[in-house]
């Protein structure tokens, strides 16, 4: 019979196996219906244009509110806006300055060089914004209609333009680079970055629109969808949530076929272990039989004779005990005979040893 637990049962590798295997299965199935829950959800988003009819619909629309709408519009600033710190005439509602230190680990297992990377510091800092018709330009005539964003660093996805990017190595003495070895970590600088939401950007906008008095908010939406300020359009932003919504459901897919494989090789490994016992029981109960007619025809004078016989040639007197077993049934030269693997002709048990059985 094939190799695992006893008494047909899976063993610890095995069971552990299929559980390990089952737990991924269900996490990967978890993700797999999020992305397809924001896929769908996008899908079923309400596009809706930024032009005059926008406050109109608001006003007919259940609570002068559309709970998951798709508007797209420039970046313009309603008040003030925030200059780069590197880069001239560059202005943006959004900023954020990153500090980032990279380095070199010794990993004692591997033996290998690895790169590491630390935030050190980084500061976000907003100025409030809205959406504007894109022929209305950043600079914005004010007469046109507008959309305020609010909470923008609450989006899921927020698109920031890179606009500053300066690596800064660091200088090291013989002493310090000597240290560093011992230590096993090598410093190799501080990288600084500044991103930006720029005024003019074209961005998408997906969220709750909600008309509140004479001014139009997007803002994060109540029913667990994602917040979107996407500078890609929206059926980029949609083929890029389905294509993530297959690749789970792939996955899925995959560690779903491997379990069902483990579980159907454990039913079929049980399946044999059933029939070969049942087999078994047949065989001990033909034996049984066989004996008993065989003791009948003997007589009485042979009976004890055949209670010691070899049960595989019945002329010869049981000599072999088999480990681990324990069955005293066949003789040296029947043992000998037993096909390779050896096993018990009693229970079918592997024999792992024989010890000579000698009678007084």
């Amino acid at each position: 019979m094939e190799g695992g637990g006893g008494g047909g049962r899976p063993s610890a590798v095995q069971a552990a196996l299929l559980a390990a295997s089952t737990a991924v299965t269900a996490l990967l199935y978890s993700v797999y219906r999020q992305k397809a829950r924001v896929a769908r959800g996008l899908e079923g988003a309400r596009r809706v244009r930024l032009d005059g009819d926008l406050r109109a619909v608001l006003l007919e629309a259940p609570g002068r509110c559309v709970p998951y709408a798709v508007i797209e519009g420039v970046v313009r600033s309603v008040k003030e806006t925030l200059s780069s710190q590197f880069v001239e005439n560059c202005k943006g509602v959004v900023q954020r300055l990153t500090l980032q230190e990279h380095k070199m680990v010794w990993n004692r297992t591997t033996h290998l060089w690895n790169d590491y990377e630390k935030l050190i510091h980084q500061r976000t800092n907003t100025a409030p914004f809205e959406l504007a018709p894109p022929e209305e330009g950043p600079g914005g005539g004010g007469g046109g209609v507008a959309v305020r964003v609010l909470k923008p660093l609450e989006a899921a996805e927020l698109s920031l333009e890179t606009v500053h990017e300066k690596f800064h190595p660091s200088v090291q003495s013989f002493t310090d680079a000597l240290g560093h070895y011992i230590s096993g970590e090598r410093p190799k600088g501080v990288q600084e970055t500044e991103q930006m939401l720029k005024v003019g950007t074209a961005l998408t906008g997906v969220g709750e629109l909600v008309l509140d008095g004479s001014s139009i908010k997007l803002q994060p939406p109540k029913q667990a969808m994602p917040y979107y300020l996407s500078t890609a359009d929206f059926d980029s932003l949609l083929r890029r949530q389905e294509a993530g919504a297959r690749f789970w459901k792939s996955l899925t897919l995959l560690f779903g076929l491997a379990t069902g494989a483990i579980l159907l090789f454990l039913l079929r490994r049980q399946y044999r272990h059933h029939r070969e016992r049942k087999q078994l029981r047949r065989m001990e109960e033909e034996f049984r039989q066989a004996q008993e007619r065989l003791l009948r025809e003997v007589g009485a004078e042979g009976a004890e004779t055949l209670k010691n016989a070899c049960v595989v040639c019945l002329s010869s007197p049981k000599a072999c005990v088999f480990l681990e077993c324990g069955h005293v049934c066949s003789c040296h030269q029947c043992y000998q005979a037993l096909p390779q693997p050896r096993r018990c002709p009693i229970c079918r048990q592997g024999i792992a040893r024989v010890v000579p059985l000698y009678n007084s």
